[in-house]
């Protein structure tokens, strides 16, 4: 089992290194730039190239069944899905097979609505519940992997 991080915008990376480390786990933080990442033999920094979709193409071409993707990339969620991959979000919200369709929908009923200006597309503040449901519901995943 390894857990892969869409890293360039993850607010969960420190959280994801705790499980990881926990369970004696590889981690892959993914991203289009360089980031600062403590040193381990089990930790790896890939560095793909600036296209818009090439960490997602890297994470989608690498994961495989019982690996866990922390991403709120929806389309990557999908992919990671396809490849029986368990997928969170970064606020610890499951993605699944039931849920991944209405996901997909209002992911684009979103951007529409931004684009004719009906709604400014906010995000909601990412505090310290977040981090915490984020690791409750990883801690979960890697348990629900290791049972498989």
């Amino acid at each position: 089992m390894t857990i892969y991080i869409d890293a360039d915008a993850c607010p969960v990376k420190d959280e994801a290194l705790k499980v990881a480390h926990r369970h004696k786990l590889e981690i892959y933080f993914v991203s289009n730039s360089w980031m600062r990442l403590e040193t381990s033999e089990r930790v790896h920094r890939v560095v793909v190239s600036d296209g818009p979709d090439a960490a997602d193409d890297w994470i989608a071409d690498h994961i495989g069944p019982h690996d866990i993707a922390v991403t709120a990339d929806i389309p990557l969620a999908a992919r990671c899905l396809k490849q029986n991959a368990q997928v969170l979000g970064p606020t610890g919200k499951p993605f699944t097979e039931q849920s991944i369709g209405m996901a997909l929908a209002m992911r684009d009923l979103s951007a529409h609505l931004r684009e004719t200006g009906e709604s400014k597309g906010y995000n909601a503040a990412f505090g310290r519940r977040d981090r915490s449901r984020f690791l409750e519901a990883l801690e979960h995943a890697v348990q629900a992997s290791l049972r498989a």
